[in-house]
Formats: structure tokens, C-alpha cells, sequence
């Protein structure tokens, strides 16, 4: 065919539609849709699925249970979570599990960041059955086992059904708590809502029956939650009202209060457990566990403590252990050992004994009575003003001359309130002290720290470290408190905008209240 026909007879086909691609309405040719792009398969790092806005949906579709980390590169606690992450992910590949681990560059993928409203990092959300629009926000532990037995117990049963006291002994045997639930109808609503409280409680075993020669065998007659101990009372029953029903909330707390020993020694292992119990009052013995005298007297701090379950919690602080911070939040020296100290963990008011008579059972109780009923009123710490207080960029305060400088009129005053055991108050030091070397020659502001485990503030409670606040200059002794990146750029325009924070970025994950131990853990949260 002539060459020069060619490019003739392909426009009169086209204009024919032979193609399927006829002259539109106004007889222009319509252009082909457009094609979306090929999804890809998602690459891999240490068993870990690397998602993006491409790839999520194929992941979706792929994975019936899938757990994604939204992280940024720069964020410390995602550097702490990945080895766990990638050994969780390990756990499950190996025993066949079906459900995946992945992870998305939050700052890398923004559109997903505020899809899926990620305000911190690291935040973890688990797909089920490749539902786009309500993921689960992961609530568990922050190490391998943790991560692998919370999504154990959401792609399996959360509970052992039991049929025989064959099975029954061998759960109790197999763990120091176990809790079983005995309901006559596994149809019943209330199962539910014992399975749900399972998926969550994770250092509990849950079993499951309806059979009578099991409800005859422990002694029951209705609906109830046991849980069996191999410490203290050893068993501890939940009848199911059967009016109400079982209430989660309800059932949770009892679960908490009756899991923990009626004495629990303070370390870094039950530091997290003993306020994860939500028992707010707290009685602590200080001893030295390498002297016969003190072990004695735990015997009668024993004895004191079951007249008290449920409304304080009876802890012992070895003072010859790695303790020193909490001896520090206290006041005390390891010399002043034993003695005892209350606590309300809520509002952080510290009470002590009027003299210091011996620790017996009797006057351990009288204690507690004593402060419960409001009759001991709390003490406070608070060092001795530094002389040279006010010759550094960063300024010493303490509890003496606080109210002093952070209500002058004439100043706008930026506070750290730290611990020095924090670790995450030792990172910041450099911001704080370079934001005060920044501001040095700024007559109206003031940079300045206070050491809040020796120095409290009646009017004033700090519940965690760091915590930051802002006292504007004038009379109406207003305080803001900081909640945004602890870098100079962003402390340099809160100040140089009069206190109020810039526009929203996602942060590291807030944090949780002293005295945990963050230090020992590798749970990625701040100790706000």
C-alpha cells in the first residue's frame, strides 16, 4: 500500500468509530477514560508490608486482618518500636497466623496521615475484612509478645471453650491468673461482653463453658466470673446480676483489683501494673529488703491489706534497689527507712505518718483510716533557693520562690516542670537551654525549670515530665500550658506569639503519669 494512503485511511477509520471511538456531540472524538494506575504489591522490610497511597487498598483487599503503624523517621519512640514490631510480625509469620503487619511514612503520605486522623506518633490501627473507613485503634503493649497476642486474640478465639474439668485444670494450672467464665447460655449477650473485656486483658488467660458438671464442680449456680490465683485468696468470684447483666466496666475493675497481689514490691516490671489498676490511693513501705528487722515487718503490712482491697493498694519500695527516683518524689533518704507514705495518685498529695512508731498491722490500718477519713492533712516538698537562682540563661526556681517570679507582672515566664531521672527531660535540655540563651536579652521573658519531684505546688499539680507552662505577663495570673514539639523553632514561636501554639503537627505519642519507669520499657509514649 502507498505510505502516503496510510495516515489517510487511520483518520477515516477512527472518524467511523470502527474503534469505538466515534465523534462525540459536538463531533470532536471523545478521548479513551482514563486509566487508573496499576496497584502495586507492596514491598517488604523485616516482614513488615511498606504501604503508600498506591498500595494500601491491594493490602486491604489481600489481608482480612491487617495491622498498620503510621510512623515518621524522625519520631525516637517509632526508632524504639520497630525491632518489636518486626519480631511481632515474626511471631505470627511462624505460627501461620493470618493477619499482617505494615507500616506507612506518615509525613511521607499525608493524604493518609489525615485520612485516618493521625494526630501522633506512633499510632497503630487494625483493618479487619478490608473495611477502608473504621479501623480499630490498637490499644495493646508495646512489645513483640503484647503486639502478637493482641491480634491473636481479634483473628482467633479470645477465650478456651471448656467442656470438661480435664480442660478447666489444665487453663488454671497453665498461668498464675486465669479467668473463667461459667454461663448456662453461650448465646447470651453477656458472653459477649466477657469476650470483648478478653481481647483486651492480655496477661490473663480467658476460658469459656456451659457445662453443669463444671458449674457443679466449682461450686456454682448461675452465671459468674471467676477468677482463679495462685497467690493471696486464690479465687475471686463475679456473680452476673441478673437483672443488669454483666457490665464490661464493671467486670474490668473487679478483674484489675482482685489480678494484683494484696501487696505488690514497686520495680519496673509491676510499675505498670500497679497504676494500670486504677486504684488511686496508694500506701507504700519503705524497707531495706537486705536487713532481717525490716523483712519483719512486712508480715503486718500483709495482714493490714485485705481490709483495704479495692481502695488501696499496699506497696513495698525496696530503698536498697534501683528506687531512687521514687524516694526522691517522696522526699525521703534510704536512711529514713522503713517508714511509711500515702498517696493519692490523682491528685498527687502525699501524706505521712504523725510519728514514727513501729509498722505493725494495727498501725498500718489506723494510717489508712486515718488519711481516708481526712484527718492527716498532706505535706509538700520544697528545696532551698539557690543563690545563684538567677545567674544562668535557664533560671532555678523551687517551691520557695515560684510564686515569686512565675506571677511578676512584668514578665511572660516559660516553665519546665522536670524529674531528673526523665529521660525524655534530659532530651530536651539542649532546646530549653538554647531557647533561653535565644531570649537572654529579652527583659520580659523569663526561661526557667523546676525540679517537680522536690518541689510541689499545692495550687499547681504536675502529673507527669515534662510538663511545660506559660505565665503571662499582667494581673490575671493566667497559665497555658505547652502542649506542642519541644524544639527551639516551635518554643521560639509560641513565645513570640504570646503563648499560642502554631498550627498543629502530628507529635510523638503523649505520655503517661510518674512514677512508671519508661527508661525500662520500650512502650513509646512520653512521660508528659
Amino acid at each position: 500500500m502507498d505510505g502516503q494512503l496510510l495516515p489517510v485511511l487511520l483518520l477515516l477509520l477512527g472518524a467511523s468509530g470502527l474503534w469505538g471511538r466515534g465523534p462525540g456531540p459536538e463531533g470532536a472524538l471523545e478521548e479513551p477514560p482514563e486509566e487508573e494506575p496499576p496497584e502495586e504489591e507492596p514491598p517488604e522490610e523485616d516482614g513488615i508490608l511498606v504501604l503508600s497511597r498506591q498500595t494500601l487498598g491491594l493490602a486491604l483487599q489481600e489481608h482480612p486482618a491487617l495491622l498498620v503503624e503510621f510512623y515518621a523517621p524522625w519520631c525516637g519512640h517509632c526508632k524504639a518500636l520497630a525491632p518489636e514490631y518486626s519480631k511481632a510480625a515474626a511471631l505470627l509469620a511462624a505460627e501461620s497466623a493470618k493477619v499482617r503487619l505494615a507500616k506507612v511514612d506518615g509525613p511521607a503520605e499525608p493524604e493518609l496521615a489525615e485520612e485516618f486522623a493521625v494526630t501522633e506518633y506512633p499510632t497503630l490501627k487494625f483493618f479487619r475484612d478490608g473495611n477502608h473507613t473504621h479501623p480499630e485503634e490498637y490499644t495493646g503493649p508495646w512489645e513483640a509478645e503484647g503486639i502478637a497476642e493482641w491480634l491473636r486474640r481479634r483473628v482467633g478465639p479470645s477465650a478456651t471453650r471448656l467442656e470438661d474439668e480435664e480442660g478447666a485444670r489444665a487453663l488454671i494450672d497453665a498461668r498464675d491468673v486465669v479467668v473463667i467464665g461459667f454461663f448456662q447460655d453461650l448465646q447470651d449477650k453477656d458472653v459477649a461482653t466477657f469476650l470483648a473485656l478478653a481481647q483486651d486483658a492480655l496477661d490473663v488467660s480467658f476460658g469459656l463453658t456451659n457445662q453443669p458438671q463444671l458449674f457443679q464442680k466449682f461450686g456454682l449456680t448461675k452465671d459468674t466470673v471467676v477468677l482463679f490465683k495462685k497467690y493471696d485468696e486464690g479465687r475471686a468470684d463475679f456473680p452476673v446480676d441478673e437483672e443488669l447483666g454483666l457490665d464490661q466496666g464493671d467486670l474490668s475493675r473487679f478483674l484489675l483489683t482482685h489480678s494484683m497481689h494484696l501487696v505488690t514490691e514497686f520495680n519496673s516490671q509491676t510499675s505498670r501494673k500497679i497504676f494500670a489498676a486504677r486504684i488511686l490511693n496508694h500506701l507504700l513501705l519503705f524497707v531495706n529488703q537486705t536487713l532481717a528487722p525490716h523483712r519483719e515487718l512486712l508480715a503486718g503490712f500483709r495482714e493490714a491489706a485485705p481490709g483495704f482491697r479495692g481502695q488501696v493498694l499496699f506497696v513495698v519500695v525496696d530503698v536498697g534497689a534501683n528506687n531512687d527516683h521514687v524516694l526522691q518524689y517522696f522526699g525521703l533518704k534510704a536512711e529514713e527507712a522503713p517508714t511509711l507514705r500515702f498517696i493519692n495518685t490523682e491528685t498527687t498529695k502525699k501524706y505521712m505518718p504523725a510519728d514514727r512508731g513501729p509498722v505493725t498491722a494495727t498501725s498500718v490500718a489506723a494510717f489508712c483510716r486515718a488519711v481516708l477519713g481526712g484527718e492527716v492533712k498532706p505535706y509538700h516538698l520544697s528545696q532551698e533557693v539557690p543563690p545563684d537562682w538567677d545567674q544562668r540563661p535557664v533560671k532555678t526556681l523551687v517551691g520557695k520562690n515560684f510564686e515569686q517570679v512565675a506571677f511578676d507582672e512584668t514578665k511572660n515566664v516559660f516553665i519546665k516542670f522536670y524529674a531528673p531521672w526523665c529521660t525524655h527531660c534530659k532530651e530536651m535540655a539542649p532546646a530549653w537551654e538554647a531557647l533561653a540563651e535565644k531570649y537572654r536579652d529579652h527583659e520580659d521573658i523569663v526561661i526557667a525549670e523546676l525540679d517537680a519531684t522536690a518541689n510541689e505546688l499545692e495550687a499547681l499539680p504536675v502529673h507527669g515530665f515534662p510538663t511545660l507552662k506559660y505565665f503571662p505577663a499582667g494581673p490575671s495570673r493566667k497559665v497555658i500550658e505547652y502542649k506542642g514539639t519541644r524544639d527551639l523553632e516551635t518554643f521560639s514561636k509560641f513565645l513570640d506569639s504570646g503563648g499560642e501554639l502554631p498550627a498543629e503537627e502530628p507529635t510523638e505519642v503523649p505520655g503517661a503519669p510518674f512514677p512508671e519507669m519508661p527508661e525500662n520499657t520500650t512502650e513509646p509514649k512520653d512521660e508528659l
